[in-house]
């Protein structure tokens, strides 16, 4: 599988544009990217201080820093890339900063990606084009079923909400490419992405390595939620396997086929890791901010993509606070933690 994988993600033919390319899920798609020969670009905003692509220290001559809502500078600059592919990562990716500015989370997600659309469409650029959305786009089942890519779509905070607004926006552009025979436009609905470098606030695991660092108290919300964990490196395979196959323009769930683990269940699995004596609260009371239960079905992907992941949940939380356990005690570079996820990744290499 490991072979078959790394041929066919290097089969994609020409220069991929990532946009958010210095934000978690960007960093570790362009290390990727550089892993397999393919030249890329990005656009992003500026990263913040504390980001893994500051960690890694690694830049790239094809490197543009503005805000996507500009419709005029992402014009001109991705006629000046002519990408043959795009992946769309660029967004206000947290549910609680999405209570506190609505607004920007609404431009960002919904007017940022309809700025990329139009100008990819209407210039006939790439020849494929995946959008990120999120797991989070699927209205509330009566029963705990895991989602299918048919399932109706309903959010629940603004986060959820925006990105059904995106998932919108790449409905009509499918239809417009379609007329106009341009690129194929797909969306990525991928689980709770986690791996090392990720230090956002308000998630559970860098909430939980900045209390293992500390020695501190940690307070976790929503014990008996479930989400579909999962390596940041399995979805992102992905995505480029999306690049790597002729589709139809549709949309793809990425997420393990096991049940969705409880966020208590990970908060343990993360302390017995990292084998640190920090107490942890957990808050009785379940808030109503975010949606409780999430699984998706990725049977999609697994039979028209041929895509599998390569770590379960468990392993993938393993390798995360390992991550983040080695590099605090500057046992490794974080380039080379990464480096080392990424071979495991294409070759199943034993780390």
């Amino acid at each position: 599988m490991q072979n078959t994988l790394i041929s066919r993600l290097q089969s994609i033919n020409g220069h991929v544009l990532v946009t958010g390319h210095t934000g978690f899920k960007g960093t570790w798609l362009t290390m990727l990217l550089d892993k397999l020969g393919i030249e890329w670009s990005g656009i992003s905003l500026h990263p913040e201080p504390d980001s893994l692509y500051n960690l890694i220290n690694k830049r790239n001559k094809n490197e543009y820093f503005f805000d996507i809502r500009d419709y005029d500078c992402l014009e001109r600059t991705i006629r000046s890339i002519n990408p043959e592919y795009v992946v769309h990562l660029a967004a206000q990716p947290l549910v609680l900063n999405s209570y506190l500015e609505p607004r920007l989370t609404f431009e960002t997600n919904v007017l940022g990606t309809v700025n990329l659309l139009d100008v990819l469409v209407s210039n006939s650029i790439p020849k494929q084009i995946v959008i990120a959305t999120t797991d989070k786009v699927y209205r509330k089942k009566k029963f705990n079923k895991s989602y299918i890519e048919t399932d109706a779509l309903g959010g629940k905070d603004p986060y959820s909400w925006s990105k059904v607004g995106a998932e919108a926006a790449i409905g009509a552009w499918q239809q417009i490419s379609k007329i106009q025979g341009g690129p194929k436009i797909v969306s990525a609905r991928a689980g709770n992405v986690i791996g090392g470098g990720d230090s956002s606030e308000n998630r559970l695991l860098p909430d939980l390595v900045k209390g293992f660092k500390n020695n501190s108290t940690i307070t976790i919300r929503n014990p008996n939620s479930t989400r579909p964990w999962q390596h940041v490196l399995d979805s992102l395979s992905g995505y480029l396997l999306i690049l790597a196959t002729e589709t139809k323009g549709e949309a793809f769930n990425f997420s393990n086929n096991s049940k969705s683990l409880t966020v208590k269940k990970v908060s343990e699995i993360a302390q017995m890791t990292w084998k640190n004596e920090s107490k942890i609260t957990f808050e009785d009371k379940q808030d109503t901010l975010e949606t409780k239960n999430l699984s998706l079905n990725s049977t999609l992907a697994r039979k028209k993509l041929n895509w599998n992941s390569r770590w379960d949940q468990k392993n993938a939380v393993i390798d995360t606070i390992l991550w983040w356990k080695h590099v605090s005690n500057k046992l490794i570079k974080p380039i080379e933690a990464c480096e080392r996820d990424i071979e495991f990744l294409i070759n199943g290499e034993i780390k």
